[in-house]
């Protein structure tokens, strides 16, 4: 019965003291969720501490909830202000560049196996390394609006940030990744272009995760409340 409520509704009857809606809400949108903290903190552990994190926090904050942003939206906001308190958190108590590589290796996406394709598994690698280089404020809105597909505005929203913050983290970003990330791009050279205060822009933009394509983002956790 609960499939065909939406995210507000199982919020509203969690609130209301309903003990399975919020497990409902938690089974649409962890993966999603935690594709989202795993990008930004690359790490697993950390990845997964943030996520629980989040939920402890939505689970316990859920009447403050007042309908103003989709249930998703909420939900990717509260995850991500829990990766950036654990990233600032591990700045002081970072491990050795070769420790950091070595746990990047391992990562994978979340929905597949340890048999990917290996120029897949190397792309991401790659894409994971580059990504742990940036300040986790630029980390988080290129995760969302290069990775994610989330337009400026909704990741803006999902930050609690200005449009204008958001779209001057990415380009920041961008232009610390380009050097990196170079010879992954078709020619293997190129200088950035200019933001424009567009979502994505060609060749700028960080690749997308395996299997997913720029021509098919994904907008979040779920559908819309």
């Amino acid at each position: 019965m609960r499939d065909g409520l939406s995210d507000a509704d199982l919020l509203a009857r969690h609130v209301a003291g309903d003990p399975d809606a919020f497990g409902e809400i938690v089974r649409r949108h962890r993966d999603r969720l935690w594709a989202v903290a795993l990008r930004t903190l690359g790490d697993r552990e950390e990845a997964a501490d943030a996520v629980q994190d989040a939920l402890v926090s939505a689970y316990r904050a859920a009447h403050t909830f007042r309908g103003q942003s989709a249930v998703t939206t909420w939900l990717h906001r509260i995850t991500v202000n829990a990766c950036l308190d654990r990233a600032r958190k591990a700045a002081s108590r970072r491990t050795a560049p070769l420790a950091e590589t070595e746990r990047l290796e391992q990562l994978i996406e979340p929905h597949e196996s340890a048999a990917a394709p290996a120029e897949r598994g190397d792309l991401h690698r790659e894409l994971l390394q580059a990504l742990s280089t940036l300040p986790p404020d630029q980390r988080a809105a290129l995760v969302l609006v290069d990775m994610q597909g989330y337009p400026v505005a909704e990741a803006a929203e999902v930050l609690d940030v200005p449009v204008g913050t958001v779209k001057s983290r990415c380009a920041r970003g961008r232009a610390r990744l380009l050097p990196i990330l170079t010879h992954l791009r078709p020619g293997g050279r190129g200088s950035p272009p200019s933001d424009g205060g567009r979502n994505r822009t060609q060749g700028a933009s960080v690749p997308p995760p395996a299997g997913q394509s720029d021509a098919d983002p994904v907008k979040g956790g779920g559908g819309r409340a």
